[in-house]
């Protein structure tokens, strides 16, 4: 792929009147005991072993919180991996942010939940993959079904609020109404239905996971019914597509806007997965202060605002709305990270989306547009040997 980013152009400042970072995103370890075909940690992420020490992230906290952010997540791979998880939940809690747990929760024990409890955690964001054993152990490739809903009634018994996180995909998109009981029968008070965005692993799998453009239809709806069934007793957001979607989304509500992300080796981003777009570097706290990196660096400041866009974005009355879109999605559809997110039905690049989705219904069929048989293709589980496999080529 060909990247219209220039390495050698000037450094940018951030335009007059950005905000420091709202979020901060502590990407603690990439070590994970699931293998989620959909996972948006970095393909290569085998390569990337380094984790910053805890006196390092208690610095990244400090310097976080003297800019003005306020809400800490403590993400992975699977944060409870580390054990310093509660020593860095107590020093942000004692520095004022909100802090957020982003958990399998596999490896939350009455005991430990207790430890997180007495630091000060304020909530917990627990990830299911289905209703169903067979369908939650064959996306993770693990048997943690029944190991979820043991983790959900400690949340539960803590007094965290009960907040459900379900990556919707073609496996499970038809369960959906199941989904949203199970999670009221577990007392959640909010539910996030989050369609899958296909970068990372989820884009090694793209083929097997994109669900059909009625397949969607009929989720949105029955995620409605619930909504009327169910009325303020839990909150339930259905996260809207992107590939059946004409219009793309904000990235991460504005490159460099909202959300701060570290990940585990002390490298910032804008967003999780901006690492691999070409042409850009982005700093390490090891190497310069957060205020400095959000402010100056040329990473953060490439894709601020909109003097950075070309046609069709450049002249669209949207572009303000969006932004552009998704400047990994742009990559890895374009082979461009400055083309409009060719999600866009503007987008020169968008018939290559249309043709992942025709591709869908093909599989959802068995058969292509010309009436031969599709063939079956086994996903592919997010692991050190394959992370390493991909990323030799």
């Amino acid at each position: 792929m060909n990247s219209a980013v220039n390495a050698s152009q000037e450094p940018k400042m951030a335009p007059s009147g950005t905000n420091p970072p709202l979020w901060l995103l502590a990407e603690l370890t990439y070590r994970c005991p699931l293998h989620c075909a959909f996972c948006y940690n970095p393909v290569d992420f085998a390569t990337k072993t380094r984790e910053l020490s805890t006196a390092d992230w208690l610095r990244v906290l400090r310097e976080g919180r003297a800019m003005g952010a306020v809400q800490c997540g403590f993400s992975g791979g699977e944060p409870l991996l580390r054990d310093d998880l509660e020593e860095l939940v107590a020093e942000a809690r004692q520095l004022g942010y909100y802090t957020n747990l982003i958990t399998s929760g596999i490896g939350l024990t009455a005991e430990r939940a207790a430890r997180l409890r007495a630091a000060g955690l304020d909530h917990i964001q627990l990830s299911f993959q289905d209703s169903t054993r067979e369908i939650n152990d064959l996306i993770t490739n693990t048997r943690t079904y029944e190991r979820k809903h043991e983790v959900a009634k400690i949340i539960k018994a803590n007094g965290w609020p009960m907040v459900i996180n379900v990556v919707i995909h073609r496996l499970n998109i038809e369960h959906i109404g199941r989904i949203i009981e199970m999670a009221h029968e577990l007392g959640a008070e909010y539910i996030e239905l989050a369609n899958t965005q296909y970068y990372s692993w989820a884009y090694v799998n793209r083929d097997q996971l994109l669900p059909t453009r009625q397949q969607l239809i009929d989720a949105e709806a029955e995620t409605d019914r619930w909504r009327a069934k169910l009325g303020d007793q839990m909150r339930i957001f259905f996260v809207t597509p992107d590939y059946h979607e004409a219009k793309p989304k904000k990235c991460m509500n504005g490159w460099g806007n909202v959300f701060l992300t570290i990940t585990p080796d002390g490298t910032a981003l804008p967003c999780h997965t901006a690492a691999m777009l070409p042409g850009l570097s982005f700093p390490n706290v090891h190497d310069m202060p957060l205020r400095e990196i959000w402010f100056e660096s040329d990473g953060f400041n490439r894709y601020r605002g909109t003097g950075w866009m070309k046609e069709p974005c450049r002249s669209c009355a949207d572009k303000e709305k969006d932004l552009g879109g998704c400047r990994c999605q742009a990559y890895l559809i374009a082979g461009d990270p400055d083309a409009t997110d060719p999600v866009c039905s503007k987008s020169p690049h968008h018939p290559k989306v249309l043709a992942a989705v025709t591709l869908a219904e093909n599989r959802a069929s068995g058969c292509s547009t010309l009436g031969q048989a599709v063939p079956h293709q086994p996903l592919i589980y997010r692991g050190p040997k394959e992370s390493l496999r991909i990323s030799r080529g």
